[in-house]
C-alpha cells in the first residue's frame, strides 16, 4: 500500500484528483465511484478540473434497498448531485435497489463488473472497517450481494436522514471479490473517528472482522489519510 498523508479532506480531494487525472492520461476507460462525505472533496476537484468522462464508465460500490432513486438520500442521486450532473459519464451503472429480484439484480450487476473492468476504484471506509456495505463477517470471495446493514452502520447514516426510523435496513453492494478485480483501489478516510480501522487495515492481521483489511492482499492500493485517520499508525 501506497499510503499518503495530508492535512486535511480539501488537501486529499487534491490527491485524489490527480489519481483521477493520471487513470484518465493513462487510458482508463472504467471507473468504480463511492458515495458518502469522504469522496465529496474528490469530486469537487473533479468538477472544477478539465476532464472529460463522457467517453467513460462509472460503476458505483452500492445503493439502498427499497429507495426509489429521486429521493434525495438515495445514491443515484447523491451521485447526480455531486458528479454527475456536473461531469457525465457515457453510462453510469447503480445496483437497482429496487429489483423485485435481488439476487437476479446482483449477478446482473457482477456482470456488468465482468464486461467493464475497473480501472480506478475509490472507496471510504467505515469505523467498523467496511468498505462498500461489506460488514464485519463478510466473506474475502462475496461477489455482488444483499446486505442487512448493522447497527453502527445505520446510526452513522442517520444524520442524512429525518427520522433514524427512516435509514434503510438493507442495501445491494459489491462483493469485495469484486472491489479486488478493480486495477488499482483508492481509498480515503479523514477523522479520528476512523483511525483505528485505518491501523487495521494496513498494520493488522487479514480478517472478515475488518473487512478493509483484505485490501492488503492487492498490489496496487493507494491510501490518503489525514493526520487524524493517521494517528494510530506505527510507522507514519
Amino acid at each position: 500500500m501506497k499510503v499518503i498523508i495530508v492535512k486535511d479532506n480539501v488537501e486529499g480531494g487534491k490527491e485524489g484528483y490527480k489519481l483521477f487525472a493520471d487513470a484518465k492520461k493513462n487510458g482508463a476507460t472504467t471507473f468504480g465511484l463511492a458515495t458518502g462525505s469522504t469522496p465529496i472533496t474528490t469530486y469537487q476537484e473533479i468538477i472544477k478540473s478539465d476532464l472529460d468522462f463522457t467517453d467513460s464508465i462509472s460503476i458505483n460500490l452500492d445503493e439502498y434497498v427499497g429507495l426509489p432513486e429521486d429521493s434525495d438520500q438515495s445514491y443515484d442521486y447523491f451521485m447526480h448531485e455531486n458528479l454527475f450532473n456536473a461531469k457525465p459519464f457515457k453510462h453510469s451503472y447503480l445496483p437497482n435497489g429496487r429489483a423485485a429480484d435481488l439476487e437476479a439484480e446482483a449477478k446482473h450487476y457482477d456482470q456488468i463488473i465482468e464486461d467493464n473492468p475497473v480501472d480506478l476504484q475509490i472507496l471510504g471506509i467505515g469505523r467498523n472497517g467496511h468498505i462498500g456495505f461489506n460488514e464485519p463477517g463478510t466473506p474475502a470471495d462475496s461477489t455482488t450481494h444483499k446486505v442487512s446493514l448493522t447497527q453502527s452502520t445505520i446510526d452513522a447514516n442517520a444524520r442524512f436522514f429525518e427520522h433514524e426510523e427512516d435509514v434503510p435496513r438493507y442495501a445491494i453492494s459489491m462483493g469485495l471479490a469484486s472491489i479486488m478485480k478493480s486495477k488499482h483501489i483508492l481509498i480515503e478516510a479523514y477523522g479520528e473517528d476512523k483511525a483505528n480501522a485505518i491501523k487495521g487495515m494496513i498494520e493488522g492481521p487479514v480478517t472478515t472482522d475488518l473487512p478493509a483489511s483484505v485490501l492488503q492482499n492487492h498490489d496496487n492500493v493507494t491510501v490518503i489519510i489525514d493526520e487524524a485517520a493517521a494517528s494510530k499508525l506505527s510507522n507514519k
